[in-house]
């Protein structure tokens, strides 16, 4: 039985062609600075998002952690929503290993922070209190776009009071295919509201290691540093970064294949009993499951050969590994233990 891993974006596998990328990639010492293919990958990112410089990273929580304390010292704070992947879902990384104050907030329905919220947590020049330095949103939260003019008022608002902004963009290039057009300039419109930015290159884009963390080159010279002290510093890594090169090339436009089949998985699901589903915006579809619906489900899919997560709701999430067989497999599943 062929599985329908619908767990994350995370589990794909890298493409024949991808693979053949990784092994016809250009290598070097990328601690010497001198792996060519980290040095392209690096250089065409920062290229096409409107940065002065980018670093490869293994991963997108090294990626934020660097970030945050490239942008804050011990004792500083930044603001960021209470769903944010870099407050709940990085080990508390800032507070553990850069002495970085989280102020988190509580998100909107749209996954956004409200600005006064974001105004009222910022923290006055007095010894009393830690020094608010950073906001840091997210971009897909939850599967949702925060919208271009809630990006500006954001960082506006931020900067008008001295702080930095950063976007963890593990899903930067969803946001910018689901926001239409071309979906590079469109990220590049994205990231010219923020200092700095991190994009995920093994979810949807489907390279199997890897984030990129762009910014000013005096902040990429920090987070550099930071990044070798965290364990981040690879040698031969240009064979990890022609994945990624690849999936810069060939994988955006067709993340909008996965945003059709999430919303076809969630059609198939609308009006089941005891099923609540959010419409989805991008890749990932949330269902709320009644309590008395919910015990054994996630047993009963893995059994029919569908893998999905509930740690804190269901969640599906579509990806270049998924097709339309796959998804209607799903719904039948769903379909058949509700009944």
């Amino acid at each position: 039985m062929k599985i329908i891993d619908l767990r994350s974006d995370t589990v794909t596998q890298p493409t024949p062609a991808m693979r053949e990328a990784m092994m016809a990639a250009p290598l070097g010492d990328d601690v010497f600075g001198d792996d060519p293919t980290v040095n392209a990958l690096q250089d065409k990112l920062a290229a096409t998002l409107g940065f002065e410089a980018a670093l490869f990273m293994p991963t997108g929580t090294q990626s934020n952690l660097c970030a945050l304390m490239s942008h804050c010292q011990r004792g500083d704070e930044y603001i960021v929503g209470q769903m944010a992947h870099t407050y709940r879902w990085e080990g508390g990384g800032a507070a553990v290993l850069g002495s970085i104050q989280p102020q988190p907030l509580n998100h909107q329905p749209d996954g956004s922070l409200a600005l006064a919220d974001i105004e009222s947590a910022i923290k006055p020049d007095d010894a009393h209190f830690a020094r608010t330095r950073l906001l840091a949103l997210e971009n897909t939260i939850g599967g949702k776009v925060l919208p271009l003019s809630y990006l500006a008022a954001a960082s506006h608002l931020a900067r008008g009071r001295g702080l930095n902004v950063h976007l963890d963009g593990a899903r930067l290039f969803n946001a910018a295919v689901a926001m239409g057009g071309d979906p590079y300039a469109q990220a590049r419109t994205i990231c010219s509201h923020f200092d700095s930015v991190s994009v995920c290159f093994s979810k949807g884009l489907g390279a199997p290691v890897g984030s990129v963390l762009c910014g000013s080159k005096a902040f990429i010279k920090a987070a550099h540093r930071w990044r070798k002290m965290a364990g981040g510093g690879m040698r031969q890594a240009g064979v990890l970064a022609g994945a990624a090169l690849y999936a810069l090339d060939h994988h955006v436009r067709r993340l909008a294949d996965d945003h059709a089949l999430a919303q076809t998985l969630a059609e198939g699901l609308q009006g089941l009993p005891g099923l609540t589903v959010e419409q989805p915006q991008t890749n990932i579809v949330f269902v709320d499951v009644a309590p008395e619906r919910a015990q054994g489900l996630l047993d009963h899919l893995k059994s029919r050969g569908v893998l999905a997560t509930g740690l804190y709701r269901l969640r599906f999430v579509t990806h270049l590994d998924v097709d339309a067989e796959g998804v209607q497999r799903a719904v039948a599943a769903i379909r058949e233990y509700l009944s």
